[in-house]
């Protein structure tokens, strides 16, 4: 973005890729030129990202891809799209890529990181002409960095960020399809081409559909519109209506998913207004350091104590706020630009800054891959800046980037090595400890399972996960009672959760109390009626204690949520109900 004043110099160039700043010989050069351009991107990002290729499914994948039968047919399409509560979030087009995926290669990890780190290189491109369309300097470089920044491996090597490589990609063309209604041709006087405003608005929901964060666009056009010409007219303002109409009815939508179906709220989203301003002031310095100085990326990031009686805290917005004045201020002087980049970086990062409730927040109130959108404006305002600069540091911080990137990927080879590299840049994780013990007790580990989960316990107490995984490996180490006690922990920190009353109850079973058993099985069906196994155990118990009645009615419940199983079908046949 320009500085000194804000008169944009338009690319005349058919690839729209060139930058027009006089001060960087060097990259200039390299940038006019279309084909050298995308062949440095794209082979530094697919070089970069080369760890991400003999990578595993980590965390939420289990969710998304393995354990997700909406994948295997038709019917699961058709549920994708129709029915919000199939998947873990409504993006229908990250899961529908998902679906396709699925069909052609399984569950071959590997398949699925080469699309995002291809996404991620169409991303790049895609923002190089967005910004030479504009017309700011370093916009090559400005793509060369995002490609290439650390920042971004979580978004690009972890399988469920598909969501923001998918919803950039459809974000920045329906940038370009509606700078092209509202611009026309660089140079060419003609009317507004409707046809291009209909494509724009198709791709915006298309984004909104990959993921709600980009409910942003229209706002970020109006910026820069602002920036371009200092003012907003009716013909700038009113196109984009719809635009906001749209993305605030969806973006509404994934808030109501975030809290009633993923599970974002309780104590831990229990936050006043005044806190959450904490928090959004804290995160945007956090992540505008990360971006500058990304020497210590983690999965996820301590959680901050928030605390308004604190002085020291209030600083951070008030200094967010005293950036913005003085570049206010200054903006006769420096131009619109810088200002118009920090607001699109604020704005970019606004869903994620606190004031939404979102399902990371239980363990901390930022992640990487929030900003993955954000950094642009930063980003862009970085390279005009470096782009008057010897050209060698441009080169050299690229390069500096791709290692980091490789570096950072390596974190993500699979979920062991995922949470111990958390827990070392972050040992007061509670939920990385949980995850790892759980992790460890699958394979049998149980002595140093059972540190991680009495580490967790010491940091949290108030944790029902952490209760209701200890609990399972207590039961499956044989120590029943110590086992009910943990269970009884989880269900009175979250009588809501319908696991630990259906895993209470098997223990109970075992005990021989059917009575509690049953109890806690119908507790845990009240709580979550569509889980296939809750009204198979309850059967089982019922069939038990010679009640056949209710015991065939939970069987062939069990059947209508799994019409193949044959384990279900026998036990209806043992009760003597005929089965087709």
């Amino acid at each position: 973005m320009q500085f000194g004043n804000d008169k944009v110099k338009r690319e005349t160039s058919a690839a729209g890729a060139g930058d027009q700043s006089a001060c960087a010989p060097v990259v200039a050069k390299v940038a006019k030129g279309f084909w050298p351009g995308i062949f440095l991107i794209v082979l530094a990002t697919l070089a970069a990202y080369w760890p991400v290729y003999s990578a595993g499914f980590i965390w939420d994948d289990d969710d998304y891809v393995i354990n997700n039968q909406n994948l295997h047919d038709l019917h699961g399409l058709r549920e994708i799209w129709l029915n919000p509560k199939a998947t873990p979030q409504y993006y229908p087009l990250v899961h529908t890529t998902f679906w396709l995926e699925y069909h052609l290669w399984g569950l071959n990890p590997c398949g699925f990181h080469v699309v995002n780190v291809c996404l991620q290189v169409v991303v790049a491109l895609l923002l190089w002409r967005v910004l030479a369309r504009l017309g700011l300097p370093g916009a090559w470089l400005a793509a060369a960095i995002f490609a290439l920044h650390p920042v971004q491996v979580e978004s690009v090597a972890w399988i469920t960020e598909r969501k923001n490589v998918l919803s950039a990609v459809f974000y920045l063309l329906a940038a370009l399809a509606y700078w092209r209604f509202a611009e026309g041709e660089p140079g060419v006087k003609e009317p507004r081409d409707w046809r291009f405003y209909a494509v724009a608005l198709l791709l915006y929901v298309a984004a909104l559909l990959s993921k709600t964060v980009t409910c942003s666009l229209p706002a970020a056009l109006l910026l820069v519109i602002w920036w371009k010409r200092g003012r907003w007219r009716g013909r700038d303002v009113l196109p984009l209506i719809p635009f906001f109409v749209v993305g605030l009815g969806l973006g509404l939508t994934t808030a109501w998913i975030e809290k009633t179906q993923v599970g974002a709220s309780g104590p831990e989203w229990q936050l006043n207004f005044l806190q959450r301003g904490l928090i959004a002031g804290r995160a945007l310095w956090f992540y505008a350091t990360n971006l500058l100085f990304p020497g210590n990326l983690m999965f996820i990031y301590p959680r901050w104590t928030i605390d308004t009686g604190v002085w020291w805290q209030w600083l951070f917005p008030l200094a967010a706020l005293a950036v913005l004045a003085a570049l206010w201020a200054a903006r006769g002087r420096i131009g619109r630009g810088p200002l118009t980049a920090v607001l699109f970086f604020a704005l970019t990062l606004a869903p994620a800054l606190g004031f939404i409730n979102v399902y990371p927040m239980r363990f901390s109130f930022v992640a990487d891959h929030f900003q993955y959108l954000a950094a642009i404006g930063l980003i862009a305002l970085a390279a005009a800046w470096l782009v008057r600069c010897p050209p060698g540091i441009g080169y050299g911080l690229l390069l500096v980037y791709a290692v980091l990137t490789a570096q950072q990927c390596g974190i993500y080879k699979n979920l062991e090595v995922l949470w111990r590299d958390t827990l070392r840049k972050n040992p007061a994780c509670w939920m990385a400890h949980t995850n790892l013990g759980r992790l460890l007790a699958q394979a049998g580990k149980f002595d140093e399972a059972e540190g991680h989960y009495q580490a967790a316990l010491g940091i949290d107490p108030k944790m029902e996960d952490i209760h209701y995984n200890y609990a399972n490996l207590l039961a499956r180490t044989g120590r029943p009672e110590a086992a009910q006690t943990e269970y009884e922990q989880a269900v009175a920190l979250n009588p809501a959760k319908p696991d630990p009353h259906n895993n209470l109850g098997a223990l109970l079973l075992k005990l021989h109390r059917p009575d509690e058993a049953i109890a806690q099985y119908r507790q845990a069906i009240r709580l979550a009626p569509e889980v296939m196994s809750y009204h198979y155990n309850l059967g089982s118990a019922l069939a038990g204690e010679h009640q056949p009645a209710e015991a065939a009615r939970e069987f062939q419940r069990a059947l209508e949520l799994a019409p193949d199983s044959e384990l279900i079908k026998r036990r209806l046949r043992e009760l003597g109900v005929k089965v087709d």
